[in-house]
């Protein structure tokens, strides 16, 4: 087992650090620049909201889209980086 690296992430506003396997850093940070970019796009349609509401709806938009379309390089490796992610960010919430 390799072992995991330290990396700073960012989604909306918020910094977060998580230890991910360093093969997977590359689609992690790709995954993370379609997440903030999607925040980007709803901040600019639904001005006045907070960021909350903005990742809320990403968090909609992206567990919506089929595995195949509409994200590019979303397979089983991103999706199985995004959890081990969403489990780092369950121990720092």
């Amino acid at each position: 087992m390799q072992e995991l690296i330290p990396i700073n992430v960012v989604i909306g506003d918020r910094t977060y650090r998580i230890k991910i396997e360093p093969q997977d850093e590359e689609i992690v940070r790709k995954t993370l620049k379609l997440i903030n970019d999607k925040v980007i796009e709803y901040k600019t349609q639904f001005a006045g909201r907070d960021m909350q509401d903005y990742i809320a709806m990403v968090v909609l938009w992206y567990a919506t889209q089929p595995a195949t379309e509409g994200v590019p390089g979303l397979d089983r490796t991103v999706l199985d980086a995004l959890a081990r992610m969403e489990q780092q960010l369950d121990k720092v919430l």
